[in-house]
């Protein structure tokens, strides 16, 4: 009986120490993929990273179309049709010979949207 409870003791330490490792093992490994700074982490933070790369430069190229609008309405480099352009749309001005084409918005999106 004795002999059979330190065997019994022994291949139930080395079970224990066994199932301790994987458990420790198997923790690392979660936490290697899901946690804070995991692989997966990693990949959200590409992703969000080309998104915000896209955007920028979505914002660069507006940016410098807007630099050029307003260096046309500079006085060393005054765009007359700019500058009619400008003056028209901010003060409800039409030419007389100027063609105009109305409609109404309302409308206009839905169609816009088709395929």
């Amino acid at each position: 009986m004795v002999v059979t409870r330190k065997r019994l003791r022994s291949i139930l330490t080395a079970f224990c120490l066994y199932v301790l490792a994987a458990l420790l093992v198997g923790y690392f490994g979660v936490n290697a993929f899901n946690g804070n700074r995991g692989l997966k982490a990693k990949q959200d933070i590409d992703q969000q990273m080309a998104a915000l790369s896209a955007e920028l430069a979505h914002l660069q190229a507006e940016r410098a179309q807007w630099e050029r609008r307003v260096a046309l309405l500079k006085s060393d480099g005054l765009d007359a049709d700019m500058l009619e352009e400008s003056a028209a749309t901010l003060l409800d001005y039409v030419h007389p010979n100027d063609l105009i084409m109305m409609f109404d918005r309302k409308l206009a999106a839905p169609a816009a949207s088709r395929p």
